[in-house]
């Protein structure tokens, strides 16, 4: 029994597995979009997103980091170059996975596995939200009133 083992294991030995996840990942990070098992798919989203925050911190150890898993130079340029720059606001959740029915041959499910901000279905271009203060107490209120000199507003 399989209690508690949470990855899928795709069939493979844990080195094809391994070369299996690191080329789709270089190749989503390349393409930004690839088409895939929905198997493979929720695999290669533990694989990649944390290397995807991995990235946001740009520094040798962090490439060197990233290299280990992608071996590919390719993908680690791109991913630290133009990828980090769309999802450096972003806390997390970078890929998403549409399904797309059964695949004829033998009706395994199918589904496209994308880079969540490069989608430009879905991502409107908006400005950068500066977050909400939040008001805790009313002792804000009546410092932010003595300052401006008007009273608080019910």
């Amino acid at each position: 029994m399989r209690h508690g083992k949470k990855d899928n294991h795709l069939g493979r030995t844990v080195t094809h597995r391994r070369a299996l996840l690191s080329n789709m990942a270089s190749s989503l990070i390349v393409h930004k979009r690839i088409s895939t098992t929905v198997a493979k798919a929720k695999e290669l989203r533990k694989y990649v997103e944390p290397l995807i925050t991995k990235a946001k911190a740009d520094s040798t150890h962090s490439r060197r980091t990233v290299f280990s898993y992608l071996q590919n130079k390719d993908s680690v340029k791109e991913l630290f170059d133009n990828v980090v720059e769309k999802i450096a606001a972003r806390p997390g959740g970078y890929t998403r996975i549409l399904k797309t029915g059964a695949r004829i041959g033998d009706n395994a499910d199918m589904c496209i596995i994308e880079l969540v901000d490069y989608n430009e279905t879905y991502v409107k271009e908006t400005e950068v939200k500066v977050a909400k203060r939040t008001r805790r107490s009313t002792a804000a209120k009546k410092d932010d009133s003595e300052s401006t000199g008007t009273e608080p507003q019910a």
